[in-house]
């Protein structure tokens, strides 16, 4: 099972040990840039992945969307906020490293004076106060570091993470999978098309009891004598 940065599969991992030990699941932690194609050539049964992606030849399932907040050292005014916009932003020197996962329509802030290869890179240059850094929350904390902070940041792109894998290779595995992200229980179907039910044999007509005709009459007891013809 392939993840991108920031995503936290344990929770699911967890889960797949106790449902299906017989079959080791392995995490392979994958860029986001080559997501896509690690799964294509065939380096994970299925993976989690940031959107927008290819999704030629994938199915795809929408799970959960980040906020997006801008890093800070802890002494910037920024800190001193609840949440901020980009036109807060305005006069800072912005970085969009080359591994940037937002899409963004126009950049915020002034441009730093380099574009970092990673995120990684960026927040040592935020640390180093050289600029500021808009991500996804996820990835603020996996690179947590005890001089900067982050704010979430309001009207601006968002990262969403989906759960993807090829869809030539779907096998009852990877849809046990898909049952376990999207929380069905153990004793559902899964996913999977239930198995058509067995047809219900037919009801035999019921026999009369014996000396009875059969009719309601005899079968109540009552007696016709007396009736008058209509």
């Amino acid at each position: 099972m392939a993840y991108v940065p920031g995503v936290t599969p344990a929770k699911w991992a967890n889960v797949w040990a106790e449902r299906v030990p017989d079959v080791p699941l392995t995490l392979v932690s994958v860029a986001a840039a080559e997501a896509v194609k690690f799964l294509h050539d065939g380096g994970a049964d299925a993976g989690f992945v940031r959107l927008p992606v290819d999704r030629d030849g994938l199915s795809v399932i929408p799970l959960y969307v980040e906020t997006t907040v801008v890093v800070v050292p802890k002494d910037h005014m920024v800190a001193a906020a609840d949440e901020v916009t980009v036109a807060d932003l305005a006069d800072d020197e912005v970085f969009h490293p080359m591994d940037d996962t937002l899409e963004w329509t126009a950049l915020p802030g002034l441009p730093a004076f380099t574009r970092p290869d990673t995120t990684a890179e960026a927040i040592r240059l935020v640390a180093a106060g050289a600029g500021l850094l808009l991500v996804p929350q996820s990835l603020a904390r996996l690179h947590h570091r005890k001089d900067l902070t982050y704010r979430p940041v309001v009207e601006t792109p968002q990262s969403q993470i989906a759960l993807a894998w090829p869809t030539k290779a779907t096998t009852e595995l990877v849809e046990d999978f898909i049952g376990i992200v999207r929380g069905r229980t153990v004793n559902s179907s899964r996913g999977r098309t239930p198995a058509p039910a067995p047809e219900k044999a037919r009801k035999q007509p019921r026999s009369p009891a014996p000396g009875g005709s059969g009719r309601r009459g005899a079968q109540t007891g009552r007696s016709r004598k007396g009736r008058r013809p209509r």
